[in-house]
């Protein structure tokens, strides 16, 4: 039997959100549903957000994932619409197929298990892949003019040769020094104008757009409308989130949050459900839900207008125009990560931070905003890099000057900005598996090599 949502993809549509009531699959079949919708996700938003290839999809985006999906994913068929603008795997002959759809301006919604696009609902054919922007960098492309030094140079053939990390992938690097272009370098199939996911990175954005929303609502409880009166996650701040410092359970560090990502369960259903296991603010613990209820609870702060452009309206400001914020199928921004960017456009966001929050000479950060990102407040990691507002925080222990900090997500992806040396590193990757790439190593090197 066909399990049809023709009334709920229609309120998708139309950026309502209702309750997802899916029975449970066994639990084969669940995992293959989730690794169905991998796949449909990939394909939909390599596809159609990033202009690459399915052979393409399958050699960077879907090699070295997951070992839960990893094995399942080749052998599940995808069907393309391009005229339609959707992504169909089948997974179970009882089940209908995952789908990806594409939508204008927000990329790709997963929708839930069980679940297909009733006729006449499908978006108009995504459009080409938008080329180079005439104004000058860094608003738009031109005028960039990198050239590298030999130093540089060797740093640079060091990360797409295996050099700081075994097994790592890098597709693309691009340096920025004095608000200039200084190096930029892509592997086969990338390019200046070919997105990939930012993962992680997409947690810094988040922490950016927050602040551009309401910076008043930092030390004020979380505006979590589930959380109802007696619920003593009520004492949860909006900073608390910000630093993974809820104290709400979660399976794994990380969370994984794979019902979310790909199989179809909207944030309001999952993300607001954990209940505490510490007091909160005493314990650090890097944790997707924390984000996703952070951008879940400034939903209900600024309302459904504002929310719809808000991500959009900052991307248009930085000349970001390859950079798109994918939803759930409740029209939540899952702004842990998936964001869909270019090296060009995470340089742009690096450059704004390093400058404060200015961008041509206009505040749109609040001042002290980017201090609040950087600072670290509360508990932090036992080892390593520290951890502000959604930046992971660098310095002389990690072979870098006081005071850099980065956004990092899965697969390798890094913006790190020094801001003593007035440099933006962008690297991203598609690192397979237990692959790590040494980004603090590789700023160093950058730094070494420039005047």
């Amino acid at each position: 039997m066909r399990i049809r949502t023709s009334a709920a993809f229609a309120l998708l549509l139309a950026g309502h959100a209702n309750a997802q009531i899916v029975a449970q699959p066994s639990a084969g079949t669940y995992s293959r549903a989730v690794a169905a919708g991998y796949k449909a996700a990939l394909y939909c938003s390599g596809l159609f957000n990033a202009g690459r290839t399915p052979a393409q999809i399958d050699a960077d985006e879907l090699t070295g994932i997951y070992p839960d999906y990893e094995k399942i994913v080749p052998t599940l068929v995808a069907q393309v619409d391009r005229a339609r603008g959707s992504v169909a795997v089948a997974f179970d002959p009882a089940l209908p197929p995952r789908y990806a759809i594409w939508r204008g301006g927000r990329g790709c919604v997963t929708l839930p298990i069980g679940s297909e696009p009733p006729a006449g609902t499908a978006s108009a054919a995504p459009p080409p892949i938008a080329g180079a922007d005439p104004r000058p960098w860094p608003q738009g492309d031109a005028g960039i003019a990198a050239r590298p030094a030999a130093p540089l140079n060797v740093a640079i053939g060091k990360a797409f040769a295996d050099g700081y990390g075994a097994g790592a992938k890098t597709v693309g690097v691009l340096v920025v020094q004095d608000g200039k272009i200084v190096a930029e370098h892509y592997g086969p199939g990338f390019g200046p104008y070919v997105s990939n996911r930012t993962w992680s990175v997409g947690k810094s954005i988040a922490g950016t757009l927050i602040g551009l929303a309401d910076t008043r609502a930092l030390q004020a409880p979380a505006a979590i409308p589930q959380w109802t009166a007696g619920d003593p996650r009520r004492s949860i701040t909006l900073d608390h989130l910000l630093r993974m410092a809820s104290g709400l359970h979660s399976d794994t560090a990380g969370n994984r949050t794979d019902a979310i990502y790909f199989g179809g369960t909207a944030v309001d259903e999952q993300a607001a459900s954990w209940p505490l296991e510490a007091p909160p603010g005493t314990r650090f613990r890097y944790a997707n839900n924390d984000i996703l209820l952070a951008v879940y609870a400034t939903r209900q702060r600024i309302g459904e207008d504002r929310y719809r452009t808000w991500p959009n309206d900052l991307f248009a400001k930085l000349g970001m125009a390859h950079t798109v914020a994918e939803t759930d199928w409740h029209g939540n921004y899952v702004l842990s990560s998936q964001v869909w960017s270019t090296a060009r456009d995470l340089a742009r966001l690096g450059l704004f931070w390093s400058q404060d929050g200015v961008w041509a000479g206009r505040r749109l950060l609040p001042a002290g905003w980017m201090r609040s990102m950087t600072t670290p407040s509360g508990p932090q990691p036992p080892s390593g890099p520290g951890y502000g507002a959604t930046m992971w925080l660098f310095g002389p222990q990690q072979g870098l000057p006081e005071g850099s900090f980065a956004a990092q997500g899965n697969r390798g992806q890094y913006v790190m900005v020094i801001p003593g040396r007035h440099l933006v590193i962008v690297r991203r990757g598609e690192d397979p598996g237990a692959a790590r790439f040494d980004i603090a190593r590789f700023a160093a090197d950058i730094a070494a090599a420039l005047p």
